[in-house]
């Protein structure tokens, strides 16, 4: 593996994005970029929650939902350091929960995206 795949697909996993601006592809990074943040923004906002994953015995759903939601990056901690809302008794949690794993695993294609454009496995189009 190349630096210039490493150093993009880091990029790409910290900063939704990022990876593709490295790489030349400013329009895919801009677009990547909105929809990722979008998607964890309305997430949080219907008080959707961040698993964290448990100190002891924690179950296979949850470290998935943890190993998804930490997918986003820097929008991860943020969020947990601010201390983002999550009610669970709240009609909407598992709405908003939906909307900030899913930007999580879409970064993570875009990790693996960035490290095939580097690859040559993808167009040179931007």
């Amino acid at each position: 593996m190349t630096t210039r795949a490493v150093v993009s697909m880091i990029l790409a996993w910290i900063v939704p994005g990022a990876g593709h601006l490295y790489l030349g592809k400013r329009g895919r990074a801009v677009v990547f970029f909105v929809i990722v943040v979008c998607m964890f923004v309305i997430g949080l906002s219907i008080e959707g929650g961040l698993y964290t994953v448990a100190t002891s015995r924690g179950s296979l759903l949850q470290i998935l939902a943890s190993s998804a939601s930490m997918c986003s990056g820097v929008l991860y901690f943020i969020a947990r350091r601010v201390g983002a809302p999550g009610d669970a008794v709240s009609a909407t949690f598992e709405y908003g929960s939906a909307f900030t794993h899913t930007p999580g695993l879409m970064n993570l294609l875009l990790v693996i995206d960035c490290y095939d454009i580097v690859n040559g496995r993808k167009e040179k189009a931007s």
